[in-house]
């Protein structure tokens, strides 16, 4: 029951539902996140840690870090939520 609440926790604010949308089809920095979901760097910063501490993003080192959606199912599951 908790990994339920936490996923259901997890996928309650907008911002991070966005966040995971956005990173569905391609890997994006911070930057390339920033500006068109209109989320300060700093807060999308502490929204990305959220997601990647569920392993639903994750990072890619190098120059500059580009985060990638890390399951799909994810996508998935928010859909079924929604049509409920």
């Amino acid at each position: 029951m908790s990994l339920h609440a936490e996923l259901c926790q997890a996928l309650s604010d907008p911002k991070r539902i966005l966040i995971l949308y956005a990173l569905q089809t391609v890997k994006r920095s911070v930057s390339d996140l920033s500006l068109p979901l209109g989320i300060r760097q700093a807060d999308l910063s502490q929204q990305l840690s959220i997601l990647r501490n569920r392993a639903w993003s994750r990072p890619m080192p190098g120059e500059q870090y580009f985060y990638s959606l890390n399951d799909p199912k994810v996508i998935d599951a928010h859909d079924l939520l929604r049509e409920s």
